[in-house]
């Protein structure tokens, strides 16, 4: 089985996507042999009220009966945004979506904020996973109305250890932490914090180009198979998987990467 953990429907801004609505996905996933996606709307990323994006994504599914059980969605929570304890409510008890993508950098609160904390260990209570995108497009080649991450800022682009703060204080949750673009080691003060986290980084970042380096610096149990689909290239995060020699890993690592380490969802 394969498990795509990091792919999207919906649009963005600064740059025209194909294959980003929930049928033509689908017809890529077949294509590909990609048996189940875990999929989120980016238009929740710029909506100013985050659930809009998530009740679209409750209704597009819905559409065709196809869909029911190849697609497990993630609702996009802001929580600093007025209602949004009603949003985690509607998403996870009436959408029955099975975790939450938070963006910290484009909503514009710090990864330590009281409201965030309250929100990961509700998700925590609720027993679904967060997941934080460390990054979403290449800084180099972005829009000048998109933000500003742009390396050497007052904000630069995010690596491993901004995301650190809020396992520290809620070790207990499930975590995602997907498109690794920049530095993935962990400090000295935070391993212990990290070894022992459920959590999971997904394939599709830059960083994981050399996946048999990160096999043997992190948990084989840490990382699964993600394509952050449409905005990347939707073969490369299975191709470090499927590249890896024998000497590597061995065929029971790969089938943890591709979808063995997944089986909470």
């Amino acid at each position: 089985m394969l498990i795509d953990i990091n792919a999207y429907v919906g649009h963005w801004p600064f740059r025209q996507l194909q294959y980003n609505n929930c049928d033509d996905l689908l017809k890529r996933m077949n294509k590909y042999g990609v048996d189940i996606s875990v999929i989120s709307n980016l238009n929740g990323v710029f909506y100013k009220n985050t659930q809009s994006a998530n009740r679209e994504l409750y209704n597009e599914p819905k559409s065709n009966r196809s869909f029911s059980n190849r697609f497990i969605p993630f609702a996009i929570i802001n929580p600093i945004y007025a209602g949004w304890k009603n949003d985690f409510k509607e998403s996870v008890d009436k959408f029955r979506m099975k975790g939450l993508r938070l963006y910290p950098k484009y909503h514009d609160y710090e990864i330590t904020d009281p409201a965030l904390v309250e929100l990961v260990k509700m998700a925590r209570d609720h027993d679904i996973p967060v997941a934080f995108t460390i990054r979403m497009v290449d800084s180099r080649q972005r829009s000048w109305m998109d933000i500003d991450y742009v390396s050497g800022t007052s904000k630069p682009e995010w690596s491993l250890r901004n995301v650190l703060p809020i396992m520290r204080l809620v070790p207990d949750a499930k975590y995602m932490i997907l498109n690794v673009a920049n530095n993935i080691a962990v400090p000295e003060d935070d391993v212990e914090v990290f070894k022992n986290a459920d959590v999971l980084i997904d394939t599709s970042g830059r960083t994981l180009n050399d996946l048999n380096r990160v096999l043997k610096s992190h948990n084989k149990e840490h990382l699964a198979f993600g394509t952050h689909s449409p905005i990347s290239d939707y073969l490369t995060g299975r191709l470090r998987i499927e590249s890896l020699r024998e000497t590597e890993a061995d065929e029971q690592t790969k089938e943890l990467l591709r979808s063995g380490n997944e089986g909470g969802f």
